[in-house]
């Protein structure tokens, strides 16, 4: 099967839900969304809408890459957000070097083991690094062992900077790609 791998425009944000929405019914969904099914769904559609035009193609601050099948129905997607020195990340932690951080990374599970999440982060890499970033990182549960493989098997190791979840003891792991680790000539955009 063939993919249109793009971004997404910002006009499409009906189906940025709807994918969103399947990404938070997933089996395992508790362990990779911050976000619950119930707490995604009952957002407006202005949220939506914001959202996805700010992820949108020709964004410069984020932006969220689809696989599109042959019959127009969206089948994976995931996100790049651009992080600044100086500031703080979601968590706390202070961002030190202009850095692109993974989010919302998602496959139909029909469609998983197709090679399709390669073909994704690919994408997503090739992004961030004409946008001068210097690393990319990820946000991984550390639970989630499936996609700890993948994240490696894709280039990513483990920083070693561990993110405390809630009150009940859990941990996300942060995984990272070193921009020299790939050998990208570095250009400031």
């Amino acid at each position: 099967m063939s993919y249109v791998i793009r971004s997404v425009r910002a006009d499409e944000w009906s189906a940025a839900k709807e994918l969103r929405l399947a990404a938070l019914r997933d089996p395992v969904a508790h362990l990779a969304f911050l976000e619950t099914y119930e707490e995604a769904a009952a957002r407006p559609d202005s949220f939506w809408q914001e959202r996805t035009a700010g992820a949108a193609e020709g964004a410069d601050k984020a932006q969220q890459i689809i696989a599109e099948g042959p019959d127009g129905r969206w089948v994976g997607t995931l996100t790049v957000l651009v992080e600044e020195p100086g500031t703080t990340d979601w968590a706390g932690f202070p961002v030190e070097r202009k850095q692109g951080h993974v989010v919302g990374v998602f496959v139909r599970p029909e469609e998983r083991g197709s090679g399709l999440t390669e073909v994704l982060f690919d994408a997503a890499l090739e992004w961030a690094w004409e946008r001068g970033l210097e690393r990319v990182r990820l946000i991984v549960h550390e639970e989630n062992g499936r996609a700890q493989r993948f994240y490696r098997r894709v280039g990513f190791e483990p920083s070693g900077l561990t993110v405390p979840l809630g009150d009940a003891g859990e941990r996300e792991l942060e995984f990272v790609l070193e921009r020299s680790a790939v050998g990208v000539p570095f250009s400031d955009g």
